[in-house]
């Protein structure tokens, strides 16, 4: 009896594990319908929103009035991603970035499923932002289109592709190694935005993928 008793209580403990196991599983899996998911997205959207506004706001009034030079955009450009990293980083992840999510995803540090929804979020803010300057500043439409690079399709492949490694090879160092100083996060992705809007912005104006719809550019 007394075996018989230890054998059952063992099941139950290993049962009770189990159980506790797949809700700890359940709450490290965001459903893809909950309040946590939805405020994620929201966070997204409104980080997205101010990271183009302030960034492509600075390239349009530089435009108009010519008051903020170029390496002030990109001052501004890098403020904002820091300033947006700290302010909603700590709920949605602050990617604002389709390959930012995209690349995370593909290391398994974020779930596929969530990826469209983002991916949404983060173009629908960038079209929200790129619509509100439309509104605020006097401008012809087509500066509205997107990016316009002056080099060759290639020269813009490389340098996307430099950029964008650079920038995904900081965020996994400073944001996904739990070796690194997270409070730092947010300086070092918006010293890195920084560094790639002043180095190759001027050259081919180009910059990463989510920018591709709300870029000011008067030619």
């Amino acid at each position: 009896m007394g075996r018989e008793t230890a054998n059952n209580g063992g099941e139950t403990d290993a049962r009770s594990m189990e159980e506790d196991l797949e809700a700890s599983n359940h709450n490290i899996q965001v459903p893809y319908r909950s309040t946590q998911f939805l405020q994620k997205l929201i966070a997204e959207l409104f980080g997205t929103y101010f990271l183009i506004f302030a960034g492509c706001g600075s390239v349009t009034i530089n435009e108009l009035k010519g008051t903020i030079t170029f390496p002030g955009i990109s001052i501004v450009w890098g403020l904002a991603v820091m300033v947006m990293v700290y302010a909603v980083g700590h709920i949605s992840g602050a990617h604002f970035n389709p390959a930012v999510t995209i690349a995370f995803a593909s290391c398994g540090r974020f779930p596929w499923k969530q990826v469209p929804l983002y991916v949404l979020t983060q173009v629908l803010g960038s079209t929200l932002a790129s619509g509100t300057l439309r509104m605020l500043f006097d401008g012809k439409p087509e500066h509205f289109a997107g990016t316009i690079p002056t080099g060759s399709d290639v020269q813009s492949l490389i340098i996307e592709f430099i950029i964008t490694f650079y920038l995904m090879f900081v965020i996994s160092g400073v944001a996904t190694d739990n070796r690194a100083i997270g409070e730092l996060a947010g300086l070092a992705v918006g010293a890195t935005v920084m560094i790639n809007v002043f180095v190759t912005g001027y050259i081919y104006k180009t910059i990463t993928s989510h920018f591709l719809f709300v870029h000011y550019n008067d030619n």
